[in-house]
């Protein structure tokens, strides 16, 4: 959607008009869900989530400057809320590995799941899910959404220089995922 098409829409919610806000949701609601998805890894956490971007979305708008790329400032949004809610989460989950660390599992269980997890996934979805959040979310805005490295540093609030490092790390991760998935597939092909 452009941003003339969307910024009369803009105007009628900041008024206060619920059919506005109708038609911006159901303009944007699969780019959200699908960003909130790469970022956050799971679709239950992409859900809950996106209620609360647009929540944000209808209080914030007020504050919208519309020189500015309508989707250029809710990437943004988006991008903000999804670390909010890995905040959010961060002890819950810390938690549970700690005390999935306690556990023991027989030696065959782990690599048996890591394999059926591999296949049920894309390969290159994957290897982003494997890359640490900073890496992703900045792998996820230029290589799935197109920004370009100044407009993921705004995004994100961060110099331009540590973009271009994130990115660049981003990228020498993966190839050296995508080296190790092809190492481990053919050892498990001579195994048999």
């Amino acid at each position: 959607m452009q941003d003339q098409e969307i910024r009369p829409w803009l105007a009628r919610m900041i008024q206060g008009d619920s059919d506005a806000f109708q038609y911006v949701y159901e303009q944007t609601k699969d780019d959200v869900y699908r960003l909130l998805v790469f970022l956050l890894n799971h679709k239950e956490d992409a859900g809950d989530v996106m209620s609360e971007v647009y929540l944000n979305l209808h209080r914030s708008l007020p504050n919208y400057n519309f020189n500015q790329s309508f989707q250029y400032w809710l990437n943004g949004l988006v991008v903000r809320q999804a670390n909010n809610w890995k905040r959010k989460i961060w002890r819950t989950i810390r938690l549970f590995d700690r005390a999935k660390s306690y556990a023991v599992e027989p030696a065959g269980v782990q690599a048996d799941e890591r394999y059926l997890a591999s296949e049920q996934r894309t390969e290159m979805i994957a290897l982003v899910n494997r890359l640490p959040y900073k890496l992703r979310e900045v792998i996820v805005l230029r290589h799935y959404r197109d920004c370009s490295l100044e407009d993921i540093a705004g995004i994100l609030n961060i110099p331009l220089g540590t973009v271009k490092s994130r990115h660049h790390s981003a990228i020498r991760k993966l190839r050296q995922l995508t080296g190790q998935e092809i190492v481990h597939k053919e050892a498990s092909l001579h195994a048999d």
